[in-house]
């Protein structure tokens, strides 16, 4: 599930599977993974939080600079986890629209968000003022700006973190998603069952 050994056991560990137990109902690959630092996860997890709520983030947003972040990384597991989470909390077009970068058709904010992520992840040294002054026009502000894209490079550590030390995508991610979103996700690592 990962190229690391099982945590040492203790109480911050279980209260992490636990979690997940009651979240989702088994032990994702990538808490194994953070379980080797709750203190950490927790910090990462707190500034995710933070961020997001500085930038007033809808869920939806959220799982728009997720997806899109996902996407221009490669990263299977968020694409998954995140498409599938996208599709219910605006549709499946928009989480499919996202993922492939096909964003003509999505409403301007979504497409802000969505080109604003991948900008950030795959040149951050290109981006320009007019990209900041579309997502002012899209109703950010100038703290909602830095909070939101703080959000986004936090997503790529956390992402990073996963795909280098082999974090695969659980079977339930995939089979929660959409076929459609299962089959456009071909990237970074595959799923184990």
């Amino acid at each position: 599930m990962t190229f690391l050994s099982e945590p040492v056991d203790g109480p911050a560990v279980q209260t992490l599977y636990a979690a997940d137990v009651a979240d989702d109902g088994y032990v994702m690959n990538l808490t194994h993974l953070w379980a080797h630092d709750p203190p950490t996860n927790e910090a990462l997890t707190s500034l995710l939080v933070h961020t997001a709520e500085v930038a007033r983030l809808t869920p939806a947003d959220r799982g728009v600079l997720i997806c899109a972040t996902a996407a221009a990384l490669g990263d299977s597991y968020c694409a998954l986890a995140w498409g599938g989470r996208l599709s219910r909390l605006a549709d499946e077009a928009t989480a499919l629209a996202v993922l492939r970068g096909e964003l003509d058709d999505l409403p301007q904010r979504v497409r802000t968000l969505a080109q604003w992520a991948d900008a950030v992840v795959r040149n951050p040294a290109a981006t320009q003022a007019t990209d900041v002054d579309a997502l002012r026009t899209v109703g950010f502000d100038d703290r909602q700006v830095f909070a939101l894209t703080t959000y986004v490079a936090l997503r790529l550590a956390f992402s990073s973190v996963n795909a280098s030390l082999g974090a695969t995508p659980d079977p339930q991610l995939r089979d929660d998603a959409p076929p459609a979103v299962a089959e456009t996700v071909t990237w970074g690592r595959g799923v184990e069952d």
